[in-house]
């Protein structure tokens, strides 16, 4: 397992099923538009999704409703994403002052970086591992939330989240993802059992 996992208060029932949360936000505002990556924190959510796994349903939250967001990202047994410990959470700290690193975290992102020696893609991920590609990017989510589409802005972080529970499950189901070297598919080894996971979690 990496080194990406943090102490958490709330353990999970006994005999129960880990609540999984998968989660990802889109923001308001560019790096450019706050003076660059240094100050996440300015660019304000315009929404967050997540999947909850213990309902099965996709929760969508606007800004006016960014303290419903962590509060039920606290709730979690355990918070998905990809890069969401240092961009996500970051830009959540311009409303909050919780401790994100309490959260009981696994970072997709962290874990390929430190099996690959390098930074990836979602995009490039899903791709290679499920023939999925997301449906825009960060910058068209940009140009929506400036016109005034957030419904499109929603849709586009709820594919997102999918996306990135498609891959968290693959990889935990069939022990690899696959990633594009040169042109060429190469199986990367994960250890992404949940159980496992929320259990060095609680270790920490």
């Amino acid at each position: 397992m990496s080194s990406q996992f943090d102490l958490f208060s709330q353990p999970q029932e006994k005999n129960s099923e880990p609540r999984i949360l998968y989660f990802d936000l889109e923001t308001l505002r560019s790096a450019d538009e706050v003076g660059g990556w240094s100050n996440i924190k300015g660019m304000g959510m315009a929404c967050g999704v997540c999947f909850d796994t213990k309902d099965k349903e996709y929760k969508v939250f606007r800004e006016s409703e960014v303290q419903d967001l962590i509060d039920l990202l606290r709730c979690a047994d355990l918070v998905v994403g990809f890069n969401h410990i240092r961009f996500d959470y970051e830009v959540l700290r311009g409303y909050s002052a919780f401790d994100f690193n309490l959260l009981p975290s696994f970072d997709m992102l962290v874990d390929l970086k430190e099996r690959l020696g390098h930074r990836i893609k979602l995009d490039s991920l899903a791709k290679a591992t499920l023939g999925q590609q997301k449906s825009a990017d960060g910058l068209q989510s940009l140009r929506w939330v400036k016109e005034g589409k957030m419904d499109q802005v929603i849709e586009y972080c709820k594919q997102d989240v999918k996306v990135t529970k498609n891959v968290f499950e693959y990889g935990r189901d069939h022990e690899h993802v696959i990633v594009d070297k040169m042109g060429s598919p190469s199986k990367i080894r994960v250890e992404w059992r949940v159980d496992d996971i929320v259990k060095q979690l609680h270790a920490a």
